[in-house]
């Protein structure tokens, strides 16, 4: 069958594209919300494809499909699918990034702030990783200029450094009235990167206003980039938290009016998922008791390890999906998979079904 003719017959409902070359090869994976819609907007003319796109269509042969359940269930296979098959199209359209670390570590007396691509000297503070360089470095470099913690100094010998006498740097590398001021505004960092202390947000802020007001718009513009790149950060940092908290979640997603769909999860990973009518309600919920404590009491529960590399992707599938509006979720202690919290495990599973059912 001709590749545009096979688009046609297409369901349209969620799953994940495999797109092959002349010689059988899976050389883009990609998912969709309605694969007909999605896999047909490739064998489309359309002056706003890219020229990354515009290869890919012309080494399109044929392509295989997978159907799942929910757009979720896609993301998470899509993210499974690349990581196995390493499809050449998946690595050229992504966007230049690469899996680093903010590193704070003593140097010559104080601490220093910077980027590095792992996290292994045990005697330096690492937060990530992140996926984004760019984002990284804005956020670091608007900080370090707004606190004008930007010393070239490599060593602190009593000298002052270049951009010292450029207004960058507060002057810890000449001497001790300095650094006082340096390790207050480190705290701060410190704070804020571990979410205890948003002040700094609320100085950027500030700044942002007090500039724009003055009409100084170029600056207040470099306040806000850097404040919208701090946010995406804390955003990330999230995401590692919840991920490596190893939270036992229940999840439930509406299919239509009358199924919904359970998700058992584990950190960064589905240990089960079944479709259920609304009809069985009444008689669902001892099944799924069961099936929660059965699930959770035999998976594997590692020693708390911070989140990999490789793990990062998944986890902030299952981030985002947790915090849209697609789903209910319940987080399940430890405690309540006993016999004696038998009872709050009911009811927490009863008011789970209760929201699908009003929803």
């Amino acid at each position: 069958m001709d590749v545009k003719e096979k688009v046609k017959h297409l369901p349209s409902s969620p799953g994940v594209y495999l797109m092959k070359d002349f010689n059988g090869h899976i050389i883009y994976v990609g998912k969709a919300k309605n694969l007909k819609n999605r896999v047909r907007s490739y064998f489309q003319n359309s002056k706003t494809h890219s020229h990354k796109i515009m290869k890919l269509k012309s080494s399109i042969k044929d392509f295989d499909y997978i159907l799942t359940d929910t757009e979720f269930e896609a993301f998470m296979l899509e993210c499974k699918l690349i990581k196995e098959i390493k499809p050449n199209f998946n690595r050229m359209m992504k966007s230049p990034q690469s899996y680093i670390y903010i590193r704070i570590h003593m140097d010559g007396g104080y601490r220093r702030l910077e980027i590095c691509q792992h996290s292994e000297k045990p005697d330096s503070l690492y937060f990530g990783p992140y996926t984004n360089k760019h984002t990284v470095e804005k956020s670091l470099q608007g900080i370090k200029d707004f606190y004008k913690i930007n010393c070239s100094s490599p060593s602190n010998k009593n000298t002052p450094c270049l951009n010292y006498s450029l207004g960058l740097c507060l002057g810890m590398c000449i001497g001790e009235a300095a650094l006082t001021l340096y390790n207050e505004r480190m705290n701060k960092i410190l704070a804020l990167l571990k979410g205890v202390d948003t002040s700094l947000l609320h100085e950027l802020q500030q700044k942002m206003l007090e500039t724009s007001e003055k009409l100084d718009f170029e600056t207040a513009g470099k306040y806000k980039d850097t404040l919208d790149a701090i946010y995406s950060l804390l955003n990330k940092e999230k995401v590692i938290e919840f991920t490596e908290s190893n939270n036992n979640i229940a999840v439930i997603e509406r299919l239509t009016n009358c199924t919904f769909k359970l998700f058992l999860i584990k950190k960064n990973k589905i240990l089960f998922s079944e479709k259920y009518s609304r009809s069985e309600h009444e008689s669902i919920q001892n099944t799924i008791k069961t099936k929660i404590v059965t699930t959770f009491k035999t998976s594997e529960d590692p020693v708390l390890t911070k989140i990999s590399r490789d793990e990062i992707d998944s986890a902030q599938i299952i981030y985002s999906y947790l915090k849209g509006s697609n789903c209910s979720y319940i987080l399940i202690s430890e405690q309540m998979l006993k016999s004696k919290q038998a009872a709050r495990l009911d009811d927490e599973i009863s008011q789970l079904i209760q929201i699908y059912l009003i929803n």
